[in-house]
């Protein structure tokens, strides 16, 4: 019962005590408060039977009700209602009465020194224990309940790990993962030990205790770990790292202990943790947050159950993290994490077979070819390409279509990779000045040697900008010669070189391309050697593969001020160099930039065939050639 249904049950026995007590031990009547004047009254009636005195207070009881106030024509004595009651108290005056005590004597009335007891004493002692022995109850039922579960109290402590069985939920198998053909045939032994462990102990063999999937985010990682449990057939508890951390230290060990104990119990089983790098950072640094106890805690539970259990039990543990090197050493070590799998991002190859399977779904209309979006979509992980799937779909069923067609998926990759179109209301002037930006970047894409094709250029807004060339490799790249990182230098500033020709004048639209072409010539210059006067050092920091961006230095740069000095001026000269390369090959080729600008302004997006007809341009020579042009001497 979780905690809230535990609190609501709480009050609701509450409730109820108090309604039992209200039906079976009814109050005694409220005592009614009369003048002095009408006590005497009834005592000379012989109405009253015994009375109670301290101090100036009286209480007494009548022998018969009594009414008050006393309705006299048609006014009541006073302004309260009128109440009969039994039970009565009275103020003695401040002047002493000498003739009270032989007039109380006189008519019988019982003078006792005990205070006159009304009705039971059930209800006080119900009320006044009665909640405080439920409250006490409740406790010892919640913490016998968290005793048995193995959760602490109120389930703190408690995992919550998702499980999902082959046998109730929708099972995931090698079937439904492609694009990453070499880590299925690592992780494929696993599964033929958790089906068939005899094959492997008979020879002493046992499995790997754990397995850590690194890669960018959104290759599979998650999806390869369900696959395992889904071909083995077992039990699979998913959880994040940081699930386990909370403010109360403590709680992320006993969730470990929890996790750990629940799959023990469902032997064989599979434990993923997702995002290791949450609490598996190397100990002893110094944590935001002031939770570095808390994750040490946890840390070294994780390390102590993958040390408490053997793999002859049946349970492997398999984790996914994108930063590898922050994770502490003694997790990488074997009898923990033995095996460390990259998954890498698909190629075109395999981006093809995973738009196979997010498409199985969607009818597909006959010009669609998956091989073709498979090239168009370099770069892409898993997880981009089911989101163009997805967009495609979504768009096909807002244009009314019964199938999936190409131009539905160019669309939804244009908007994916350009952004969602704008409606800005642009001037002439303002639309022209940049159908002469992209046309800028979409002419030197075309006359460039070993520049990635045009693949379509636009003035329509998207996203951040008001215009977008969009450019694609004709295959995968791996490796980055220094030709084809100048080209795209090239490309990039040939916006701003188009409108100086045109207009004589900057503006502000050149800000990406400038941000873009100067990290590539900071990365040429301090990362990948191709500074002829820096040579081949390292001065740039160690960056993580799989995540984008740039960590930066976290002290002091490793090189002093004049090789700073020297960086900055060789980074210049390669953006200034690229720049004059950009302008001298746009003042040639003037007309296919006016034509290319005519044709925008007229249909505003135009694909790679259409460039090429407008502009009359061949398509652009072969990286060869540009290479020769700046050979390494």
């Amino acid at each position: 019962m979780p905690p809230r249904n535990a609190w609501l049950w709480f009050i609701v026995i509450l409730a109820l005590n108090f309604l039992l007590v209200r039906i079976f031990f009814p109050a005694a009547d409220e005592a009614l408060t009369v003048p002095y004047t009408v006590f005497k009254e009834e005592v000379r009636k012989d109405n009253v039977a015994a009375i109670f005195s301290q101090g100036e207070r009286i209480e007494g009881r009548f022998v018969e009700p009594v009414t008050f106030p006393r309705v006299v024509g048609d006014a009541a004595e006073g302004t309260a209602a009128p109440r009969t009651g039994t039970t009565f108290t009275t103020t003695l005056p401040s002047f002493v009465d000498p003739g009270l005590e032989n007039l109380l004597i006189e008519h019988g009335v019982e003078i006792s020194a005990e205070p006159i007891r009304t009705g039971s004493g059930w209800p006080l002692l119900v009320f006044g224990f009665g909640p405080a022995l439920l409250i006490i109850l409740f406790y010892v039922w919640l913490f016998r309940r968290a005793a048995r579960q193995g959760g602490g109290l109120m389930g703190i402590g408690r995992s919550k790990a998702k499980r999902y069985d082959v046998e109730r939920d929708t099972r995931v198998t090698f079937d439904d993962v492609a694009g990453i053909d070499e880590v299925e045939n690592e992780l494929a032994e696993i599964v033929d030990f958790l089906k068939n462990p005899e094959k492997y102990t008979r020879l002493g063999g046992t499995a790997p205790k754990g397995v850590l999937l690194v890669g960018a985010p959104g290759t599979g990682k998650t999806l390869l770990a369900r696959a395992v449990a889904g071909e083995a057939g077992v039990p699979f508890f998913s959880m994040s790292a940081a699930e386990f951390v909370e403010m109360i230290v403590g709680v992320g060990a006993a969730r470990v202990r929890d996790l750990f104990r629940q799959a023990r119990e469902h032997a064989p089983a599979i434990i993923f943790i997702d995002e290791l790098d949450a609490i598996g950072r190397a100990r002893g640094g110094l944590i935001l947050g002031g939770s570095s106890a808390e994750q040490e805690q946890t840390l070294n539970q994780i390390l102590t159950e993958m040390d408490g259990f053997s793999s002859r039990e049946g349970i492997i543990v398999l984790a996914a993290t994108n930063q590898p090197d922050v994770l502490d050493r003694a997790l990488l070590r074997p009898g923990r994490f033995d095996r460390r799998l990259v998954v890498n991002l698909p190629d075109k190859k395999g981006r093809a077979e995973i738009l196979k399977i997010h498409t199985r779904q969607s009818p597909l209309a006959p010009d669609v070819s998956l091989e073709e979006l498979a090239a168009a979509t370099p770069g892409f992980s898993g997880a981009d390409l089911r989101n163009l799937a997805n967009e495609a779909a979504l768009l096909a069923a807002r244009r009314n279509r019964n199938d999936v067609s190409r131009r539905d998926f160019l669309d939804a990759l244009e908007k994916i990779v350009l952004g969602p179109e704008r409606p800005l209301l642009l001037t002439r002037e303002d639309r022209e000045r940049i159908a002469y930006h992209e046309a800028g970047h979409a002419i030197l894409g075309v006359l460039v040697p070993g520049a990635d094709p045009v693949h379509r250029v636009t003035i329509v807004p998207r996203g951040h900008a008001l215009g977008v060339t969009y450019q694609r490799p004709d295959s995968d790249r791996y490796n980055y010669p220094e030709a084809y990182l100048r080209a795209r230098i090239v490309g990039m500033l040939g916006g701003r070189a188009a409108e100086e020709i045109v207009y004589g004048t900057r503006t502000t639209g050149a800000e990406n391309d400038i941000a873009q072409a100067t990290e590539i010539a900071r990365n040429m210059v301090t990362r990948w050697g191709m500074s002829d006067e820096l040579g081949l050092v390292q001065l740039a920091p160690k960056r993580n593969p799989y995540l984008s961006g740039d960590g930066g230095f976290a002290g002091e740069k490793p090189f002093s001020e004049e090789t700073a000095r020297l960086v900055d001026a060789e980074v210049q000269r390669l953006i200034r160099e690229s720049h004059q390369e950009a302008l001298r090959l746009l003042r040639e080729h003037r007309r296919e930039l006016d034509a290319l600008v005519a044709a925008l302004l007229e249909r505003e997006t135009l694909d790679e065939e259409e460039i090429l007809e407008v502009t009359g341009l061949p398509a652009a020579p072969a990286l060869e050639e540009r290479a020769e042009r700046y050979a390494v001497r």
